[in-house]
């Protein structure tokens, strides 16, 4: 079965701290840590020196054990609450998954 690989990338709102979004990663990992089907997480601000982020600031990848995992992940009610809090910090976001066998 193959893992899922969900990437997003968020351009936060420019009056926000370092320390809020760093705060905001915090919640995500914890939040994260706790979710069945998740086997790997990963985010942070932008570091590349190519300058291709088109204005996006941070990234994060979830690796989830099956598509299904994924699935459940997106309805379950505790991700609604966390896209409910988030998205009035953002600017944009672009989520992008990929299946890997």
């Amino acid at each position: 079965m193959p893992t899922v690989q969900h990437m997003v990338v968020v351009k936060f709102k420019p009056d926000l701290s370092r320390e809020r979004i760093d705060g905001v990663f915090d919640q995500l990992r914890e939040f994260w840590s706790r979710m069945a089907g998740i086997t790997h997480y990963s985010g942070g601000p932008y570091s590349s020196p190519e300058n291709l982020n088109q204005g996006y600031t941070h990234g994060f990848l979830v690796t989830f054990e099956s598509p299904a995992a994924r699935d459940a992940y997106l309805s379950h009610p505790e991700h609604q609450k966390v896209v409910s809090w988030i998205l009035p910090l953002l600017d944009g976001v672009l989520a992008f998954d990929f299946e890997e066998p």
